[in-house]
């Protein structure tokens, strides 16, 4: 039986951990809040997950070294702006080529880290894999549906891990593109917050596709530009993690964009969603690497100062749409005359 032991006890952590344990793993679970520990012993379910128990043969611990050395596969299932912080204490107790999967998403405002490059940066013992694609633990926990890829930097991690994961009813596909899978995971985050935002406006379904459409342009141009794959972009963990996250109301990124279209400030909108919002920690970052990598990404520009710059939402729709006229695909040729 393999020994997992997940890093974070919030709504995706639980969802991993049921799914694992359906599969017949062992399961602990961490946290280093111990009322969080409490409250799932209490009740055996997450407030924000109501209605899935949480197996009682599932261990919860509050002891770091312990859940750290007693586990054949870590999974770093922290809020990604707590992901280097929980690396580094975790550290010490990871053995050589120990397995951690990353299955949060974020890109680190200081450094423009993704979490597995973070994780590394704390921890190059390990031997780092990466877990994203269009799956909400609301769905995931109920056993609905669901696909999903696994980045890994050799196959038969890769491959050990999709056996480890996959089930009838969670596949799980592989892939070498770790930095695609995670720059798509972060950076739709940022592009959700804007289709929330649409939404809290009172716009359509006319203005959510194309925010969908053309956030998924602006996501490909950095990726590209940072060595991702585009095949890995247009992909599950890409433009399949978009439109999940912009068209759901599970997505805590567009309940907090629907707030702020709603008049709501950006801290008003994080503390009524309750949890972390990772667009907001992203969205910096995204236009940071914009910056760095000469890519023209006006989405992301606007939801930064809207966010931090106190700019009207409404303001911001109507100055994307009196941009400069524009060839939607720069790269066709026109014919010959």
């Amino acid at each position: 039986m393999t020994k997992v032991s997940i890093m974070g006890a919030g709504t995706w952590a639980l969802g991993i951990a049921v799914l694992l344990h359906n599969n017949g793993a062992d399961i602990t679970i961490w946290s280093a809040l111990e009322e969080e520990l409490d409250m799932l012993r209490k009740n055996h379910e997450h407030r924000n997950l109501p209605g899935v128990k949480i197996p009682e043969d599932i261990h919860l611990e509050s002891d770091l070294e312990t859940t750290v050395r007693s586990a054949d596969v870590l999974v770093m299932a922290v809020a990604s702006p707590y992901t280097r912080q929980t690396a580094a204490k975790m550290a010490p107790f990871v053995k050589k080529e120990q397995i951690i999967v990353d299955v949060a998403k974020g890109i680190e405002e200081k450094t423009l880290m993704t979490l597995s490059e973070q994780i590394r940066d704390e921890i190059p013992q390990a031997n780092v894999a990466v877990l994203s694609g269009p799956s909400h633990a609301e769905e995931v926990s109920r056993g609905i549906p669901t696909t999903c890829v696994v980045g890994a930097s050799d196959q038969k991690t890769a491959e050990y891990l999709q056996n480890l994961f996959m089930n009838e009813v969670f596949r799980v596909y592989t892939s070498p593109d770790i930095r695609g899978i995670e720059l798509g995971g972060a950076l739709k985050n940022v592009i959700a917050l804007a289709a929330g935002v649409a939404d809290g406006l009172g716009y359509g379904d006319n203005t959510k596709a194309a925010l969908i459409t053309r956030g998924m342009a602006e996501i490909a141009r950095l990726g590209l530009a940072m060595g991702a794959h585009s095949e890995t972009l247009y992909g599950l963990s890409g433009i399949g993690d978009l439109i999940v996250t912009c068209a759901s109301m599970h997505s805590r990124n567009r309940r907090a964009g629907i707030l702020i279209g709603q008049g709501k400030t950006m801290e008003e909108a994080m503390a009524e969603v309750k949890m972390v919002v990772e667009g907001v920690h992203s969205a910096k970052a995204a236009k940071a690497l914009a910056d760095k990598y000469y890519i023209h990404m006006p989405l992301v520009e606007e939801v930064n100062r809207v966010l931090f710059e106190n700019k009207s939402a409404a303001d911001a729709v109507h100055d994307l749409m009196l941009r400069d006229k524009r060839i939607e695909s720069p790269v066709l040729p026109w014919p010959k005359a």
